[in-house]
């Protein structure tokens, strides 16, 4: 069975950083383009990142670019994303998701989701 977890979230002040990771088990994920997401109380889920299987294609939402960094090791089922300068509108539960093709930057490009961590930055 196909599972990815998030871990890494938490309650941090505005301007500190976090680092969220995401573990795929259960099936061969070095294939597959990563990608997190998030969604705050009221709102849609958003696109935060994408990074492609290879690690040679990498995106961002232009409200984190600058501030988040989306990683990944080759080959490997864990991806990261490291959090700076972060703001009360950051707050959100963040996903990852995992694509078979491409690198979308919408939900329906991908086909494995984890539950979530919550991020809460406080001003």
């Amino acid at each position: 069975q196909v599972q990815l977890v998030e871990s890494g979230g938490g309650l941090v002040q505005a301007g500190d950083s976090l680092r969220l990771s995401c573990t795929a088990s259960g099936g061969t994920f070095s294939r597959y383009a990563m990608g997190w997401f998030r969604q705050a109380p009221g709102k849609e889920r958003e696109f935060v990142a994408a990074i492609s299987w290879n690690i040679d294609s990498a995106y961002s939402a232009d409200s984190v670019k600058g501030r988040f960094v989306i990683l990944r090791e080759k080959y490997k089922n864990t991806m990261y994303l490291h959090m700076s300068s972060l703001k009360p509108e950051d707050t959100a539960l963040y996903y990852c998701a995992a694509a078979s093709v491409g690198v979308p930057k919408v939900e329906q490009g991908y086909d494995y989701w984890g539950r979530g961590t919550q991020v809460t930055v406080s001003s």
